[in-house]
């Protein structure tokens, strides 16, 4: 199965059989969220948004408060900003604070070019600096299942860094780790959906995936890899400048290999805007 059909039955399921409700703006415009969301009603679950984007957050807390496990879908993930207010100054708080859970699970999409300079990009650096909430990039099926079990089970808000490239995509991505090698490549969002273009840019590399960045995870085998580099270049679809990609460098550099030179390579920091010369995505495209 596509990554799009395990999130649009995994999401049929959660609204017919779990009282679940799914909220997002046009849920039925443009295509049903990429393909993403089943085609239901407002009687089986799905719950249309007016476009006043700072409200929203609030409704879908209140749900989830009152049992309903919501599915928060935030078609670009440029609109966070406004989006996420209620999430992460309460939902992601309240069970830390009162004692009550609010667990909402927030798929934040994101898009690179062509979209200008609110909408584009990939923002999930500015989640992770918040506590109390989860946060993962999952880019295939299995990731995308573990995402959404992590939810299921427990009771915390999750917030979910999607993005449109990762749709299409049925086949897992593992690690590689060549005979010989002097740089890994630590991986993050989308980026790992381009390995052919990370292998012509920087060669005969080992490459490790990372998709939970919050709480943050390196499987032993990643750390071993990393522990043996020469050199190691992290590239992520956010921001690096104060960043996740900078945190996980730190990271490598305490706690697995302090010698080996580090580097964070991702979008510059300026504004994208709508003309092809003035977009603004991972550098290694």
């Amino acid at each position: 199965m596509k990554l799009r059909d395990v999130i649009r039955e995994t999401t049929r399921f959660h609204l017919l059989n779990n009282n679940g409700l799914l909220y997002a703006q046009c849920v039925r415009a443009v295509g049903w969220i990429g393909g993403t969301v089943p085609e239901l009603t407002e009687d089986q679950g799905i719950v249309e948004l007016p476009t006043s984007d700072v409200s929203n957050g609030g409704i879908v807390c209140g749900s989830a408060l009152a049992g309903r496990r919501p599915i928060y879908v935030i078609r670009y993930q440029g609109f966070i900003t406004y989006n996420m207010c209620s999430i992460l100054n309460y939902a992601a708080k309240s069970k830390e604070m009162w004692g009550v859970p609010c667990p909402v699970f927030v798929r934040g999409i994101g898009m690179e070019g062509g979209i200008g300079p609110v909408a584009t990009g990939m923002h999930h650096s500015a989640i992770v600096r918040f506590p109390g909430i989860k946060v993962f990039a999952p880019m295939t099926p299995l990731e995308w299942k573990y995402v959404w079990d992590e939810y299921r089970n427990g009771d915390d808000p999750v917030y979910c860094s999607e993005h449109r490239l990762s749709f299409d995509n049925s086949e897992e991505i593992p690690d590689e780790t060549p005979a010989n090698f002097d740089t890994v490549v630590v991986l993050v969002g989308p980026t790992r959906l381009s390995l052919d273009k990370v292998r012509e840019t920087y060669g005969n590399v080992a490459i490790v995936n990372v998709f939970k960045l919050k709480p943050f995870r390196l499987s032993l085998e990643a750390a071993d890899v990393i522990s043996r580099a020469k050199e190691v270049i992290i590239v992520d679809s956010d921001y690096t400048f104060c960043g996740l990609s900078e945190h996980i460098a730190y990271f490598i550099h305490h706690m697995y290999n302090s010698y080996c030179e580090i580097r964070c390579v991702g979008p510059l920091d300026k504004v994208a805007g709508f003309a092809p010369h003035k977009d603004n995505v991972t550098l290694i495209y």
